[in-house]
């Protein structure tokens, strides 16, 4: 006997308002779950390798240790995608001293004949700009350093905050992996026992969506780590390698990672060359770099996998930025994916609902008494 309409009305109602609920406390609290959801998503990723690992070592290691290990390679890891950086400022940081007033020299004497042909008598004069870049880059000076102390004073809950994330989410993430199979099994516990199964099935068709975007991602990291590399490297950039690995590894980060890299790899070419080179050399990289991700690598090893429309991309992304910032652009996608499932679910339940098919009989029948 199927439930009348009200009552599908009434439920149907009353699980949208918990929606806003949840939706509504997700917002209020998102800076201070923030560093829960890294570690959660850290956990469920890394799960399986603890798992592996225990599996490898037929017992004889302790869950504990497995999940000291898996963490600390996994750390290592995001320091070694960091520490990219640091060749790249300690071999620009002295050059952009140097070559900064070159450029904006070279600059001003390209673009004063091209004012004088449009008609505009506009004399462009950079010499106080190059005093004042000079003097805060300068290593001899130490004024500089007094108002980005003054800013870390008024912005000390921001350096906290860092702080915080740094300390709390490996902590959370140990005790995540520690407890994740307790942690899942109470979930599950929670569930009524008339929707198990479709509890069970739709928790198998995320994991297999959230695997295949994982595998796929991965891949598309390291194709771009080595297209980038070897494109910057063919135009002779000096820093082609942390550049270019840093830029594919960064990709995670939609638009960001990509933005980045650009920049870095815009600055270096201009520091070195110091000539138009730097502009072809990017125009060409990146350019060929975002038509092989947007149209053959992310639709096929990403795009395919979970069904996500572009646009649908780019909503998402806005959207759990907008919630959750910095770290919702980071689960935007794999987020998106899982939602994708209970869509695709909710449209096959109502296509095969009573209410579906009495309104398309309905409808029938009013076509055929018009006839």
């Amino acid at each position: 006997m199927q439930a009348p309409l009200p009552f599908l009305m009434t439920r149907l109602a009353a699980w949208l308002g918990v929606a806003l609920v949840a939706v509504l406390v997700l917002w209020l609290l998102a800076p201070v779950l923030a560093p829960f959801v890294i570690a959660a998503v850290m956990a469920y990723v890394l799960h399986p390798l603890v798992l592996r690992l225990e599996a490898l070592a037929r017992g004889r290691l302790p869950h504990a240790l497995a999940v000291v290990l898996v963490e600390t390679l996994a750390i290592l890891a995001l320091l070694g995608i960091l520490l990219l950086l640091v060749p790249i400022l300690v071999k620009e940081w002295p050059l952009l001293q140097q070559q900064l007033p070159v450029l904006l020299d070279k600059w001003v004497e390209a673009i004063n004949p091209v004012l004088a042909q449009l008609g505009l008598n506009v004399s462009l004069d950079l010499g106080d700009l190059k005093a004042q870049l000079i003097g805060f880059l300068s290593t001899h000076r130490d004024n500089w350093w007094a108002p980005v102390m003054s800013s870390l004073k008024l912005g000390g809950s921001v350096a906290l905050a860092v702080v915080g994330y740094a300390v709390l989410v490996p902590v959370a993430l140990f005790f995540m992996l520690n407890d994740w199979t307790r942690l899942v099994h109470n979930m599950v516990e929670l569930v009524p026992p008339a929707w198990r199964a479709r509890f069970d099935s739709f928790m198998r068709d995320c994991d297999q969506v959230l695997g295949e975007y994982l595998r796929g991602q991965l891949l598309v990291m390291l194709a771009l780590s080595v297209f980038y590399a070897v494109g910057l490297s063919l135009f002779g950039l000096d820093l082609a390698l942390p550049i270019g690995v840093f830029t594919g590894l960064a990709v995670f980060v939609p638009y960001l990672g990509f933005g980045l890299g650009l920049v870095l790899a815009l600055l270096a070419g201009l520091l070195q060359f110091a000539s138009a080179q730097a502009l072809v050399m990017v125009a060409v990289v990146y350019g060929l770099g975002q038509l092989l991700e947007s149209f053959y690598l992310t639709p096929r090893l990403v795009g395919e996998r979970i069904g996500l429309h572009p646009l649908a991309v780019i909503l998402a992304l806005m959207a759990f930025g907008q919630v959750l910032g910095f770290v919702g652009v980071l689960v935007a996608l794999p987020a998106s994916a899982v939602l994708l499932v209970g869509l695709r679910r909710l449209r096959q339940h109502y296509l095969q609902s009573d209410l579906y098919q009495q309104s398309g009989s309905g409808s029938a029948d009013q076509g055929s008494g018009r006839a």
